[in-house]
């Protein structure tokens, strides 16, 4: 068996240090939402340069760009209540500044 050392990660962040992490979080999730987009983009752009592009296959392509779409609008929803999360949070800690003075 595998002898596992006892180790005791301590890691300690101050609250502006875990707001600004999370706001990082969900910079870095727009950046990936923004390549997606881009690719779907791109996806039609190649589609509509084809002249031998049946009904079907541009309908296909279209259902394809849809979904994909769809799934980049639910993930904004996330980020959005997200946000919205962080905000009360540093609001709070703004609250609670206050009422120590």
């Amino acid at each position: 068996m595998p002898n596992v050392p006892d180790i005791k990660p301590e890691i300690i962040l101050k609250r502006e240090e875990v707001v600004n992490l999370l706001l990082t979080s969900i910079a870095l999730e727009e950046i990936g939402l923004s390549h997606i987009i881009n690719a779907e983009g791109e996806k039609i752009q190649k589609v509509v340069k084809e002249h031998c592009l049946s009904l079907a296959d541009a309908l296909s392509i279209n259902d394809s760009v849809e979904r994909m779409l769809r799934s980049v609008i639910k993930t904004e929803m996330l980020l959005q209540f997200k946000l919205e999360d962080i905000r009360k949070l540093d609001r709070h800690e703004h609250e609670e500044c206050c009422f120590e003075e």
